[in-house]
């Protein structure tokens, strides 16, 4: 009898583990799809996709260093920031690069395409605005933009461009 209920408790911690090794392999999974990808970049030599997601993985692999700690389970949430903030990066080479340097431009153009392939989709303006509209109607009638923009960011951060979020809080808050 006693040994039924060690084996029924060992199969349930059996269970318990297995899931949780199953949350941990979901969550590398845009990690891995990264890693994949340069793999794949690599064996085939395409220089510009290896050098553009091999870029991208040792971003995600400095900052998960620098702040987590824990380069094993990376969650896609610091994956997808990362990815923003490297695509922003080429967006501004691309937008700073000058005219008479059209080879440059265009390499920066293809990094950014490539990168871009891999960035979460972003909500666009109207979503944010009815998304607002819904969770912050009260705090939009304050008038206070500041306050507001700080909580809607750390709602928002990662699914939607601050850009857009400034400028649809201006439009709601002008009203």
């Amino acid at each position: 009898m006693g040994n039924e209920v060690n084996h029924e408790v060992n199969h349930e911690v059996n269970r318990a583990e297995e899931k949780e090794a199953q949350k941990e392999t979901q969550k590398e999974a845009k990690f891995e799809v990264l890693r994949k990808a340069m793999i794949q970049a690599m064996k085939e030599r395409d220089k510009p996709k290896k050098d553009a997601v091999s870029s991208v993985v040792e971003a995600v692999k400095k900052y998960v260093i620098d702040h987590e700690g824990d380069r094993v389970n990376i969650p896609d949430e610091t994956v997808d920031m990362v990815i923003l903030k490297e695509l922003k990066s080429v967006k501004e080479q691309i937008d700073s690069c000058p005219e008479e340097r059209a080879e440059l431009k265009k390499q920066y153009q293809l990094r950014y395409d490539l990168i871009s392939e891999f960035a979460p989709k972003l909500m666009s303006a109207e979503e944010v605005r009815i998304y607002l509209q819904d969770k912050f109607q009260e705090q939009i009638a304050s008038g206070r933009k500041g306050a507001l923009m700080k909580m809607v960011m750390g709602e928002l951060k990662g699914k939607a461009d601050g850009k857009v979020i400034n400028q649809v809080l201006s439009e709601l808050i002008g009203k």
